[in-house]
């Protein structure tokens, strides 16, 4: 039986209704693309509240959607399994629903505007909520020197530093203050201090996905190269060879090798030395250097070098990104990083200690 007090969510082509504190004559089943029905209580039935539920999922399938999906789902030209394929829909990413046609949505998301079955898109009722589950909330630092403090206010004891431009995920926000992920833990900065936006993942068209991989070919390329000469330079002058033992590149493992040597030093704000100090995007930056590959000295900016894998396809002398943090991977799911002034270089396992934003392969 239906009660007359409910709500609707259309969740990949389920319908869940779940009982609400509300008379019905308060019920209003709004879908992003319009359809309001509003119901007598003195005079609505089951049956009739029955046949706004069919209309409602009949009819109306436009408004805010999201992807569910293992890794991405084709968006093609028709509603079938024979049609173009026009792009790829990344799971989470986000886009609007225009219409439905025989278990298919026709779907916008970036420049990609076709269909994808709807087993792996979902819609509902409440697009502000679907929203701040497929947007990320990022602060970007508009300061010199972000002092993250332990409580929301600006005399609390400092937990961290962050320099100007880095973005940082916000877990918590007030009126004044957010809440940002760190190295050090999660503290508090105020608004006065960051610029705030939501990122948001879109559907790649196959143009798109052609440029970029054409893009992180030619770097990955030229990074070899670099990495190449620079090897060959080492052995002549009777350097250390970068010979890689584990899984992965010989130039990846050469990496991990480098950076574990400098374990025990100090981690230095700003700094970029390996043996005198140097912070997370500086040790990373300094390592990297080393085999002839220019990295920027920013945990932000690292997050878009290289190419992109899956935290489970990472391989030794992959950088490791996190919210205002990164590090190398040395294989068995452990990195190597420059952690906080308490810590110095140092491993730490599991990979995953922390939320992970990207992993980038350079070689």
């Amino acid at each position: 039986m239906i009660k007359k007090g409910f709500m609707i969510c259309l969740a990949a082509g389920l319908i869940v209704v779940q009982p609400i504190q509300a008379d019905a004559a308060q019920i209003s089943l709004a879908l992003a693309g319009g359809i309001t029905t509003s119901l007598d209580e003195s005079s609505a039935s089951d049956n009739e509240m029955a046949e706004v539920l069919d209309e409602v999922v009949k009819d109306n399938y436009t408004g805010f959607c999201i992807a569910k999906v293992n890794d991405y789902v084709n968006v093609r030209s028709e509603p079938s399994e024979d049609g173009e394929v026009l792009g790829k829909l990344y799971n989470k990413s986000v886009g609007t629903v225009e219409a439905e046609e025989n278990g298919w949505y026709l779907i916008t998301s970036g420049n990609v505007h076709g269909y994808v079955k709807n087993d792996f898109v979902a819609i509902g009722i409440n697009a502000k909520t679907l929203a701040e589950e497929a947007g990320t909330r990022m602060a970007v630092v508009t300061t010199e020197t972000l002092r993250v403090r332990q409580e929301a206010t600006t005399d609390s004891s400092i937990l961290g530093l962050i320099p100007m431009a880095e973005e940082l995920v916000v877990k918590e926000e007030t009126d004044d203050f957010v809440k940002v992920a760190i190295e050090e833990g999660d503290g508090w900065v105020s608004k006065d201090y960051v610029d705030l936006r939501t990122d948001y993942v879109y559907a790649e068209s196959r143009e798109e996905e052609k440029a970029r991989l054409a893009k992180e070919e030619e770097a990955r390329q030229a990074a070899q190269k670099a990495a190449e000469s620079k090897v060959k330079g080492n052995s002549k002058s009777g350097g250390s060879p970068a010979l890689g033992t584990g899984g992965g590149s010989a130039s990846g493992n050469a990496v991990a090798s480098f950076a574990s040597q400098f374990v025990g030093n100090p981690y230095v704000y700003g700094g970029t030395s390996l043996t005198n100090g140097a912070d997370c995007s500086g040790f990373v930056m300094s390592v990297y250097a080393n085999f002839g590959v220019g990295l920027p000295h920013s945990s932000s900016a690292l997050r878009s070098a290289g190419y992109g894998v899956s935290l489970s396809e990472a391989q030794p002398g992959d950088i490791i990104c996190y919210s205002g943090h990164v590090a190398i991977y040395m294989g068995n799911n452990t990195i190597v990083h420059a952690s906080t002034a308490a810590t110095g270089i140092k491993y730490t396992s599991p990979a995953n200690y922390k939320d992970v934003l990207a992993v980038r392969r350079i070689f």
